[in-house]
């Protein structure tokens, strides 16, 4: 027969009995216990002057607490025989535990030994004394002020018609600490930008946002858990600087960090999702949001003893951040390396960065409307974006004479050519006077040239005579310029035969270079 200890209420009704002159059988009778139960304790209360004539003033706690002890005697170690018995087997019982052995398989063993006790005293024994199965104490966290914390949990619902298959549906399951309001995303997928949708959905569905959000350890928001300091994924943290919340996600395999939705996902599993038909996933998020609304909303909840949505409406709800005002424009982080073009290439686009980070890796970001290279923390560049196969160029990350021809840009090519006379700056422009300028540009660039080595009087002289003969050769003026050069000597005035200009080659050296040492007196 199982023990089954005499309440103190019982203790103090036998006693009340006894002193009204009532007998033994009817007293066990009424409080429910043994005959000999209810006359042990009559003997104990009598040993301890208990009299009949004294009346019920003398059943006072202390007499009541003196007769428990007197019946009843407390355990000083608060286990009985059997428990001691289990103390001279302490060293091998442990490593029968650590050899993986189950308490039944070890009851066997002390039995061959001839230690019996009961099952359930050699399975505490085995807990908390030799390390099998060692559970900790769960405390009670409190619960937070209204309207400052949401839990925020993943759970598998099942699957649900997407076209002309089936696919698992997951449900994000958003939860407000302090009324137990919920609020239910199921989809597809556990991307960050997904989440993001989820949480958008949640906020209008709360009319807030919450200040602190605590979410599982997901990969679509924590990139690298730890449990003091996890590393949070980076468009996600941009998500919660727009919105104006904080992250403290749960530690892992810590479900006792996010208790008030960790029980809500089999709820929403078993009384929301279970037996239900959808026709795809906008029919299965509807009516999410209202089994949310009605039927976990306004349900008696078994803690609080409250309809969870009227008291959000009544304690949270104006206490809650400002809805966001516009959809959250998700960025998508990258990579990517500065090639000697001075181009980088992102999603199918290339975007053009300061010609002296080439060969280096950026760190890019980029939104709908704008892409943003950053070298260690550094901003570097901004460009528009620009769909797939097209280019966004900014001719200042070119190095210095290379933006003319890597942009086309002819009218700048002409500017150049202009500086160097007007002759000069005629016959550039009669060269580029074609339907597809840019395939001359090489001409120009080189009559600039011709410019640098013989001066620009000469070039624009040589020009000159060229666009009177109209011939549009560069060639033909370089080779003007050369025989120019190699024409008769100077005259005894210093002029060249006909009055033109010799000019000096950038590499002839002076005479007095070459004269000798006896020349010279030496």
């Amino acid at each position: 027969m199982a023990f089954r200890e005499v309440t103190v209420v019982q203790i103090r009704e036998a006693l009340r009995r006894w002193l009204h002159g009532e007998g033994e059988r009817t007293i066990a009778r009424a409080i429910g216990v043994d005959r000999k139960t209810a006359r042990r304790y009559i003997a104990a209360a009598i040993a301890l002057d208990l009299d009949r004539s004294g009346g019920e003033g003398q059943l006072t706690d202390e007499l009541i607490g003196r007769l428990t002890e007197a019946v009843r005697p407390h355990r000083t170690d608060g286990h009985g025989e059997a428990w001691r018995s289990l103390g001279a087997h302490e060293e091998e019982i442990t490593a029968w535990v650590k050899d993986g052995l189950t308490v039944v398989k070890i009851g066997i063993f002390l039995e061959r030994k001839g230690v019996t006790v009961p099952h359930r005293t050699l399975a505490r024994f085995a807990v908390e004394r030799c390390g099998a199965g060692r559970r900790t104490l769960t405390v009670r966290v409190d619960d937070p002020p209204p309207g400052s914390e949401l839990q925020v949990d993943f759970g598998r619902l099942g699957l649900v018609p997407d076209g002309d298959k089936n696919r698992v549906c997951q449900a994000l399951v958003f939860t407000a600490c302090f009324s137990r309001h919920q609020f239910v995303w199921p989809t597809f997928a556990q991307t960050t930008e997904e989440v993001i949708r989820g949480f958008e959905a949640a906020w209008g569905f709360f009319g807030g946002v919450f200040p602190v959000v605590i979410p599982d350890n997901m990969a679509s928001i924590v990139i690298k858990a730890e449990n003091t300091a996890p590393r949070f994924n980076d468009v996600f943290i941009e998500y919660a600087q727009d919105r104006g919340f904080l992250i403290d996600a749960a530690r892992v395999r810590t479900p006792t960090d996010k208790p008030r939705v960790e029980r809500v996902v089999q709820y929403v599993q078993r009384n929301f999702f279970a037996g239900e038909t959808f026709f795809d996933l906008a029919d299965c998020r509807m009516r999410a949001e209202t089994w949310c609304a009605t039927t976990a909303g306004m349900r008696i909840h078994g803690t609080t003893q409250l309809r969870p949505a009227e008291l959000f409406r009544a304690e949270e709800l104006g206490l809650l951040g400002p809805l966001p005002g516009t959809p959250f424009d998700t960025p998508v982080w990258s990579e990517a390396k500065l090639h000697r073009d001075c181009h980088c290439q992102v999603a199918k686009s290339l975007y053009s960065a300061s010609y002296t980070l080439v060969g280096q890796t950026l760190r890019v970001r980029r939104d709908s409307t704008a892409v943003k290279f950053y070298l260690r923390g550094e901003l570097v560049k901004v460009h528009p974006r620009v769909g797939p196969g097209e280019r966004s160029t900014d001719p200042a990350d070119f190095p210095p004479g290379k933006s003319i021809y890597a942009t086309r840009d002819v009218a700048s090519l002409t500017r150049l050519a202009a500086a160097h006379g007007p002759s000069v700056a005629k016959y550039a422009a009669a060269i580029l006077d074609t339907p597809l300028p840019w395939t001359k540009m090489r001409q120009v660039y080189r009559l600039v040239g011709l410019g640098v080595k013989w001066g620009s009087l000469r070039l624009d002289q040589a020009c000159q005579r060229a666009l009177e003969a109209e011939a549009l050769d560069v060639n033909l003026v370089s080779r003007m310029l050369e025989r120019a050069r190699e024409d008769k000597a100077p005259d005894s005035n210093g002029g060249a035969p006909g009055g033109g200009v010799v000019v000096q080659g950038r590499f002839e050296r002076d005479a007095s270079e070459f004269s000798s040492n006896e020349a010279q007196g030496r």
